[in-house]
This record gives C-alpha cells, structure tokens and sequence, in this order.
C-alpha cells in the first residue's frame, strides 16, 4: 500500500498486477472527495474545495507511481 498526501487530503492505494486499487479517501476539512478510474491501470482521486483542487493520480503503467497536481483558481 502507498499513501500519496497533497492539500486536500491523502489517498491510500494499493498496487497489484491486475491494476491499481483505492484503499481509502480521506479529504482534509473544507475538501470533498471524489474518484474516478478510467481503466484498472489508472485511479484519480479528486479532493475539491471552494477555490483549490487537489488531484492525485496512480497508476501501474509504465510502472507503479504516483503524481499530485494542485490547482487554485
């Protein structure tokens, strides 16, 4: 399992040969959580609040990593 941290929360995921797993959401206060997996190699938790958005992403391809992306607007 591998926690990613980030502005608006941490997401824990776990990786696996058949892709890539989410283990829990846990948005800090102010942000809600959203998920989406666009195919099992590619999970983005989405932690959104009124003028910040945190996205991270995980995936298995090329290999297990991690990215988070900040935005504030």
């Amino acid at each position: 399992m591998h926690t990613i941290s980030s502005r608006g929360g941490r997401a824990t995921v776990r990786y696996g040969s058949g892709g890539v797993c989410l283990i829990s959401a846990v948005p800090n206060q102010g942000f809600t959580a959203s998920t989406t997996q666009s195919a099992p190699e590619t999970l983005t938790v989405t932690f959104a609040a009124e003028r910040q958005r945190s996205e991270v992403t995980a995936t298995t391809e090329p290999s297990d990593r991690a990215s988070v992306r900040e935005t504030s607007f």
